[in-house]
């Protein structure tokens, strides 16, 4: 199978398809994606988008950094948010490949320390993130686990 790991950045005409497949995966609205893909893509902030093509232009994984993803820890900043594989693709070590994506962006950019939240516990540490604890949620209600990974 042929992957390719690229900056949407690098693939800007890509932008409308990727906020569509993020959305689709993630629920959350195309243009909160947008918004934050375009930031990305004119420099308006290091934080980055990243994408798995197979064969050429299907999105079959995806990956992005955000101020913060939706917990009430504002100063845990940056966070990686939305890492989705498609699941006929999983357990190929697409989704390892696309974290150290991020972290080598982000290291290249100065930033060292970088969070996430999830509820993939295992999965997450054997990639190399520490555990830290439970954080809120931004509702108020629900905790989930929060990692952390210094570039």
């Amino acid at each position: 199978m042929s992957y390719e790991f690229v900056k949407l950045k690098d693939r800007s005409e890509m932008k409308e398809r990727a906020a569509s497949w993020f959305s689709a995966k993630w629920g959350i609205a195309q243009e909160i994606y947008l918004k934050h893909i375009e930031a990305y893509i004119t420099s308006n902030t290091d934080h980055g988008w990243y994408l798995c093509l197979h064969n050429g232009d299907e999105i079959i994984g995806g990956i992005g950094v955000i101020e913060n993803d939706f917990h009430e820890r504002k100063d845990l900043r940056p966070n990686i948010c939305a890492l989705y594989v498609e699941a006929k693709h999983r357990r190929k070590g697409i989704a390892k490949k696309l974290l150290a994506l991020v972290v080598d962006d982000m290291k290249e950019k100065g930033i060292d320390t970088l969070y996430l939240v999830s509820d993939l516990k295992g999965f997450y540490e054997r990639c190399g993130w520490q555990y830290l604890g439970k954080v809120k949620e931004d509702d108020g209600q629900h905790m989930i686990d929060i990692f952390m990974h210094k570039v």
